[in-house]
């Protein structure tokens, strides 16, 4: 599984003029699922999601998790992140996990990131939708599991 990891001041996702999950400061993380993806590959990103330090302690060092200050989460599925772009000018998606594989370990990865206490925002699985955010540094990491 793929997660684009972004540290926010906000993020919001919307689907038409339905606003469907918004954070303050916190994390949005666009998510990915390969084929080939696993139920303990979603329990691994998870973790971490809730534990990689990437907030500032009081000394400036990116050092503070998304637990250690109880900041949002907002996961948005994307499955363009699994496309192959190694060769040509048009995305591949024949690495990418068939929906119902990709939808259940998504919401597999929503449930195993509120099991841990967290209230978590969400966009809507196959859905078009309109991603907005205020990256804040900007910090952006790419994980894999």
């Amino acid at each position: 599984m793929i997660g684009l990891l972004q540290r926010v001041s906000c993020a919001s996702v919307r689907v038409g003029e339905r606003l469907c999950g918004e954070i303050g400061t916190g994390l949005l993380v666009l998510i990915g699922v390969s084929a080939g993806d696993t139920p303990a590959q979603a329990e691994r990103l998870a973790q971490r999601l809730l534990d990689y330090r990437v907030f500032p302690d009081a000394a400036g060092r990116m050092n503070l998790s998304l637990r250690d200050i109880g900041a949002g989460l907002l996961l948005v599925p994307q499955f363009t992140l699994a496309a192959d772009t190694r060769s040509g000018n048009r995305p591949g998606f024949s690495g990418a996990a068939q929906p119902a594989l990709a939808q259940a370990l998504f919401e597999q990865l929503v449930s195993a990131t509120r099991a841990e206490g967290r209230v978590v925002a969400t966009g809507e699985f196959g859905a078009h939708m309109q991603v907005s955010l205020v990256n804040d540094g900007p910090v952006t990491f790419w994980l894999e599991t």
